[in-house]
């Protein structure tokens, strides 16, 4: 699936390219599996030009599951057969995980749980990283009152489940209908919008230890539920910063991945994957995914 020109998500073609070269440190998984992030559309609308160079014709997605069939000539940890999966982000936009083989570094493969199926597998790495770097970063643990925006969300769940794992209290924001499945998580749901901050305060009168944004826009009312000494940081909003949170953005790690596929070998992480495409629909799944009110993940089938 490629784009030659930066535009919506009928952009996107079913196209024939050559197998990738595998390189030094890198590699060649035969994808079973990917699946769809905001960034994906955002950089296929353009929307990322001014931080990373794509090459065209380019090939979008950052998220893999699937089977090693080659491996770099200084490239040890795997080995031809291995299932993986990967956040598979580069230094520029070109050869990305939607497409039947896909290079990866080896920095950003980690081992693919057994229990999970490929689509499910493909739907942990960004989501899954993201939210476990932003809890390392706010130092959540057992005594730990955290509150997560976007619960109802692929990466505010993850969020929830590592949170709660940990020992945390979770408090998240979703819709009402959302709110069973948050409870289910293991998390305190509060309606997001007018009345947050009383609705939290009334569940933390002192406030929370750690605010988690995974949605942007919410910079005010994370600061007025903070407890004194609290902290708080966002992927979605920069001006956190301002605010004295911090802004985050996910770095691939293998050994984070590993943490991860840990996490759900013991029971503590599950995966919800709200819809699953074929690949020469990924246009119709960009689109789903910029609708904004997708709940879990939406995975691309490739060779399943």
């Amino acid at each position: 699936m490629t784009f030659d020109q930066y535009g919506d998500p009928d952009v996107l073609s079913l196209t024939e390219q050559p197998d990738p070269k595998v390189g030094p440190g890198e590699v060649l998984i035969e994808a079973r599996a990917a699946s769809v992030n905001p960034v994906d559309w955002k950089i296929v609308s353009g929307g990322l030009d001014g931080m990373m160079d794509v090459r065209f014709p380019a090939v979008p997605g950052w998220d893999v599951a699937g089977v090693v069939v080659a491996v770099g000539p200084d490239t040890p940890e795997w080995s031809v057969g291995d299932e993986v999966m990967a956040y598979a982000r580069k230094d520029y936009v070109h050869g990305g995980t939607f497409a039947e083989k896909v290079t990866a570094p080896a920095r950003t493969v980690g081992r693919k749980p057994e229990s999970l199926s490929w689509a499910e597998a493909a739907s942990v790495p960004l989501a899954g990283l993201t939210a476990l770097q932003v809890l390392d970063g706010l130092d959540v643990d057992e005594s730990t009152t955290v509150l997560i925006h976007g619960g109802g969300g692929g990466v505010g769940s993850f969020g929830i489940q590592i949170a709660r794992a940990r020992g945390a209290r979770v408090i998240a924001t979703a819709s009402s209908g959302q709110h069973d499945r948050l409870r289910a998580l293991g998390a305190e749901p509060v309606e997001y919008g007018e009345g947050l901050v009383d609705a939290v305060r009334a569940l933390a009168s002192d406030g929370v230890d750690a605010v988690a944004d995974f949605v942007g826009g919410v910079v005010e009312q994370t600061t007025a539920v903070l407890a004194d000494g609290g902290r708080h940081a966002s992927v979605a909003d920069p001006s956190a910063v301002e605010a004295g949170g911090a802004w985050r953005w996910v770095r691939p790690a293998a050994d984070d991945l590993e943490r991860l596929a840990a996490l759900v070998d013991a029971g503590h992480l599950t995966v919800d994957v709200e819809e699953i495409f074929q690949l020469e629909d990924a246009a119709a799944a960009f689109a789903r995914s910029q609708e904004g009110h997708v709940h879990g993940k939406l995975a691309i089938s490739i060779s399943e």
